[in-house]
């Protein structure tokens, strides 16, 4: 059975304990789904249920699949699971600074960005890239999340989070001459972060998300955006996810994995982390506060991805 398989088969389960109050069957691409809640605002954690809808309405962020301002029901939605994950962190500093802290590269502390710790769907200050949209959270390339880094002397690191799920990707090429007149020039900028022979080569995904986000965060840095001198990017997949973890997407790139194969195109590839959930909210688990919060998050996406 498929990692994807197996975590619809998980979610099913979950509706049949109770966890969600929602007996599924909601509607999705037109059709009703087992695994699709037809209240999608229960897909949200109740802790931050409200404040999260409140916030991505405010600040016209588009929900994928999402209908009137709701979240998607999809029980294996990854920009739900992302969500669910960090948003919890927005307000509060000291389980931001240890997430921060646990990533390295001499920060010390999480800054605020624009109204918290953590921001969704991040799309920069300016359209950046040549692309004709410019909206968070569609049509345009943008970060799940994105959290600000400040070091020992003040120095502050832009952090781009981007979040997977079950996805993984067959071995086509996106290129087209609409994206190589947005991204090819970016690309092969000298001061570009990215070094490859042929910008072809990373018309993949999830490569070519990856290569639109390192380009986004470049320019967010060349920009001034939140004052940052540098970035990172960390890539959050589910250790168990092996169809996408173990993919070399794309034919001309070097590797024995996805991530072997990005790091192969970065000037800088330490400034790639790939880590899991587990990983990433590893800090917070000697905090007392956070059990309810981590009890959910156990209960729903599975003990191997949230450490006791």
């Amino acid at each position: 059975m498929s990692y994807q398989s197996e975590e619809r088969r998980k979610a099913e389960a979950l509706i049949d304990s109770g966890l969600f109050n929602d007996e599924g069957g909601g509607y999705y691409f037109g059709l009703p789904r087992r695994f699709v809640l037809s209240n999608p605002c229960l897909n949200l954690w109740g802790g931050i249920r409200e404040d999260a809808i409140e916030y991505f309405g405010s600040h016209g962020i588009v929900w994928h699949q999402g209908v009137n301002g709701e979240p998607s029901g999809h029980l294996l939605s990854s920009q739900v699971a992302c969500v669910n994950h960090l948003y919890y962190l927005r307000q509060r500093k000291d389980l931001a600074d240890a997430v921060v802290r646990e990533l390295g590269f001499t920060m010390t502390a999480a800054a605020t960005l624009d109204t918290g710790r953590v921001e969704f769907e991040v799309i920069g200050k300016g359209p950046y890239l040549n692309e004709r949209s410019w909206t968070r959270g569609a049509t345009s390339t943008s970060v799940d999340a994105a959290m600000l880094g400040v070091g020992k002397s003040g120095e502050r690191t832009l952090i781009l989070l981007e979040w997977k799920y079950t996805e993984s990707y067959g071995r086509c090429s996106l290129y087209t001459p609409a994206r190589a007149r947005a991204y090819d020039s970016l690309i092969m900028d000298p001061r570009s972060p990215i070094r490859v022979q042929s910008p072809e080569y990373l018309y993949y995904e999830p490569l070519y998300q990856l290569m639109r986000q390192t380009l986004l965060g470049w320019q967010m840095v060349e920009h001034g955006d939140y004052a940052a001198t540098d970035f990172i990017h960390v890539h959050v997949v589910p250790k168990d996810n092996d169809k996408l973890n173990n993919s070399v997407p794309s034919p001309g790139l070097a590797g024995d994995d996805m991530s072997e194969a990005w790091r192969s195109v970065l000037v800088e590839p330490e400034r790639y982390v790939a880590v899991s959930p587990g990983e990433l909210l590893a800090p917070l688990s000697s905090a007392r506060d956070c059990r309810a919060f981590l009890h959910y998050l156990r209960a729903r996406y599975g003990p191997g991805n949230v450490r006791p």
